[in-house]
């Protein structure tokens, strides 16, 4: 078997490259730096260029199956133009996929895509699931709605489409995790905003897991992929502080120098989302860390 992978280099990506070759699966991935490019038999890159329409011809042989995990972060400052990279890496990247599929004989029957659980408009009671169609009226919403849409288009070839809600993600390296560690570890961490926001997190390990999971039973449909144990705010702070030996001693951030340090992108941090993971362990997936202090543990 041999899959198709854009953003195989980031954080995910590359937890999810080790675990297809673990399980004898060959990928092929699109990459924008040439540097990047490797020519293995179990790994192969392709170079492409979004912004040119341009891809390198044989990405797709004896494909069956794309993982598409492109965009880019949006722990970034929210200017005007970088919201617009924001969508465009995630939304025209999948248009010259599709655009390359309908130009070219291909073998590809599933395309999986990464959305994300911001799509759920922040509540501090409301428990998500998968077939709620409330979308949230902010920048992230309509970044999961265009993103989510474009992946829907694949249905048109004939394609069986699966979209992975991602939440937020716990890693060494990378990802909300690495930011609050740093304060925590010179004893100056505290919960943001009120701290009662729900915070639907889950392992990196996990999270590469359900892609895989996905890829090999051929999974179509949404899926929330969160751990079973969601906490808040207040909560993830002290247990990461818990398990680096530290104190949490110094007051909320109050949610108006949130807005006032972030602007907009204070949405990130303050949005609350409770979300189910019952469909995807419904479909057969098995957590490895279903609560915040294992997970914690192993990643400090």
């Amino acid at each position: 078997m041999r899959v198709l992978i854009t953003g195989a280099t980031g954080m995910i990506g590359e937890k999810l490259v080790g675990l297809c070759h673990e399980k004898g699966i060959k990928v092929n991935y699109l990459t924008t730096s040439k540097s990047k490019i490797e020519k293995k038999e179990n790994y192969q890159g392709f170079y492409w260029d979004p912004k040119s329409d341009e891809i390198e011809q044989g990405c797709l042989e004896e494909v069956t199956t794309i993982v598409h995990l492109a965009g880019a972060s949006i722990a970034e400052p929210w200017s005007p133009s970088y919201k617009k990279a924001i969508i465009n890496s995630r939304v025209k990247t999948a248009k010259l996929l599709l655009k390359t599929l309908a130009d070219n004989d291909h073998q590809v029957e599933n395309f999986i895509s990464a959305s994300a659980i911001g799509v759920y408009p922040s509540s501090l009671e409301k428990l998500y699931h998968e077939d709620d169609e409330s979308i949230a009226d902010n920048f992230v919403g309509e970044v999961v709605r265009k993103w989510e849409a474009s992946a829907d288009e694949f249905e048109s070839l004939g394609i069986d489409v699966a979209k992975i809600r991602i939440g937020l993600v716990l890693a060494e390296e990378g990802g909300m995790l690495e930011k609050i560690k740093k304060p925590v570890s010179l004893n100056m961490g505290s919960a943001l905003g009120s701290g009662k926001q729900w915070q639907s997190w889950i392992h990196i390990e996990d999270l590469a897991g359900i892609f895989l999971f996905a890829i090999e039973n051929n999974l179509t449909g949404v899926y929330n992929a969160v751990a079973p144990n969601p906490v808040t705010n207040e909560e993830l702070t002290k247990e990461l502080a818990k398990q680096m030996g530290k104190s949490v001693w110094l007051p909320n951030v109050p949610k108006f120098a949130l807005k006032a340090m972030l602007g907009e992108m204070s949405q990130i941090v303050l949005s609350s989302q409770l979300v189910s993971c019952k469909k995807i362990e419904a479909a057969g997936y098995n957590f490895k860390y279903k609560n915040l202090a294992r997970a914690l543990a192993d990643l400090t």
